[in-house]
């Protein structure tokens, strides 16, 4: 049964509340007058209140429909009050049948409500006594409204979702595509020259030109390679250290590498053996897959270490789109440290993640007959090892009396890289169960078909052209690691050949 407050003459007596259909509910909905100024907002702020979280959580469907240009608004469920009338009421609409005793009255106000279609002029809706209802675009609004917020709350839980997900699908994604050759384990052997190494014996050949590849934000670096480069020219090596803009492109470096293995076949008559450390190993392998062609008879193999050949959760986890990291625009800031601060190109951070990765490796492949090695390590996480620092440059002081030699004194510049490697890759164990040393995962550096070296020691990333202040003088070095990668590079050239 429906109540009407108290109302004028000549006011119409149309209910302006929609029948629900949608629920089971036959209780009635209490009444709310809005005979005072202060009552009459309050009672639009609530149904506008109303209407929004009803929209949130529950389904109600706006159906327009056309007869003779009259527009109809159907809701499932909702409450609209009257704000416009100062003596009005607000009615309520329900299932229950009205009485016997307002069985009359009821029933003439139905049969008036239902044959007087509203018209709609600039967004209002007017009865046909002339009396104001309730905005009609309020309720497409409120309808809007939820479903905007609905929108807004599954992108947040999708974000939030991608977030947290990560990199767990896409590491060690060579290991489980099809059609990828096999890896072969080398790690006893290389052990073993590498003791030989260590007792003064050197098996790399003087026919062969050696080229470093050095990686990501090498320019930055002025220490990158060059122990190693002064430890096989002291062995009457030849020995180069490729000039490359280590922000750049994985194609546009490959160019250049193709351009270097040239240059040097061109001048020396020797066939080039390749050693690329992190994204430089990524850029030697894209040169020898692009041009393979005009350097096949020019190379004598490629050694990877710790490169990030089937893709870094690093660079992927900074990039992806969709995550919470959106929201403080985290891809933008890394493009401005790249870009405008190390004035490097976006693009050489983006060719290491997944998806950049899956897209190259499809179309080029390594060459079958090229002698590869690859080297994977696992760095440390111990509480010692967080607390590692890095020799990455000296700076050199003016001399001072009474130093006779007339040099000036070098102290090394130190920087806490070894501890920032060593907790990226105990982030990245605790994420996502996988052993790294700090930036590559080991499944990530395998190349298939290669010659896996897998050693027991704990190294990092940077160890490899850094040297750590807390190294043992009785273990080996870096170049001395370099050197027995090549070495072991030198015997698989064999093996393949004969």
């Amino acid at each position: 049964m429906m109540k009407f407050g108290n109302r004028k003459r000549g006011e119409s007596q149309t209910p302006l509340a929609a029948r629900n259909d949608g629920s089971g509910n036959d209780g009635l909905i209490p009444q709310l007058f809005t005979s005072m100024p202060a009552l009459n907002e309050a009672a639009s702020y609530l149904a506008q209140t109303t209407s929004y979280l009803t929209g949130c959580f529950s389904d109600y469907s706006v159906e327009p429909s056309r007869y003779s240009g009259v527009s109809h608004v159907h809701e499932k469920e909702m409450v609209t009050f009257s704000s416009n009338e100062t003596g009005g009421s607000v009615a309520t609409a329900s299932k229950h049948k009205s009485s016997n005793r307002n069985s009359s009255r009821n029933g003439e106000s139905s049969n008036s409500a239902m044959a007087s279609p509203s018209h709609v002029h600039d967004g209002r809706t007017k009865s046909s006594a002339g009396g104001l209802s309730k905005d009609a675009g309020t309720l497409v609004d409120s309808h809007q409204n939820g479903q905007s917020g609905i929108s807004l709350f599954k992108g947040l839980i999708e974000r939030a979702r991608r977030t947290v997900r990560g990199s767990a699908d896409d590491i060690g994604w060579l290991q489980r595509a099809s059609g990828m050759p096999p890896v072969e384990d080398g790690t006893e052997r290389f052990m073993e020259i590498l003791g030989e190494i260590r007792h003064g014996v050197h098996r790399l050949p003087k026919s062969m030109v050696y080229l470093l590849v050095p990686g990501l934000f090498s320019n930055h670096g002025p220490l990158y390679f060059v122990n190693t480069k002064v430890s096989f020219s002291k062995m009457g090596l030849a020995c180069h250290i490729a000039k490359i803009h280590s922000e750049a492109s994985v194609e546009k470096n490959a160019r250049i590498i193709k351009e270097y293995i040239e240059e040097i076949y061109w001048g020396s008559k020797k066939r080039v053996m390749l050693l690329g450390h992190s994204k430089g190993g990524v850029d030697a392998a894209a040169a020898l897959s692009l041009y393979w062609s005009d350097l096949k008879d020019k190379v004598a193999g490629l050694a990877l270490a710790q490169s990030p050949y089937g893709g870094s959760p690093i660079a992927s986890d900074l990039l992806r789109e969709g995550q919470l990291g959106d929201y403080v625009n985290l891809r933008k800031l890394t493009e401005i440290l790249i870009c405008k601060v190390i004035k490097g190109d976006m693009q050489a951070l983006e060719d290491l993640t997944y998806e950049k990765r899956r897209e190259f490796l499809k179309d080029h492949h390594l060459p079958r007959k090229l002698p590869v090695v690859s080297l994977r390590t696992e760095a440390g996480i111990s509480p010692a090892v967080l607390a590692t620092l890095s020799h990455v440059a000296h700076a050199e002081l003016p001399v001072v009396a009474p130093l006779s030699a007339g040099e000036p004194t070098k102290l090394p510049v130190v920087i806490p890289l070894g501890a920032a490697m060593a907790a990226c890759a105990q982030l990245m164990q605790v994420r996502y169960g996988e052993k790294s040393d700090g930036l590559v995962t080991c499944r990530d550096a395998e190349v298939p078909g290669s010659v896996v070296v897998r050693p027991k020691r704990k190294l990092d990333h940077a160890w490899m052209v850094y040297s750590s202040l807390n190294d043992n003088p009785s273990q080996e070095d870096a170049s001395q690691v370099c050197e027995a990668l090549l070495a072991l590079l030198v015997e698989v050239g064999h093996k393949k050949r004969h």
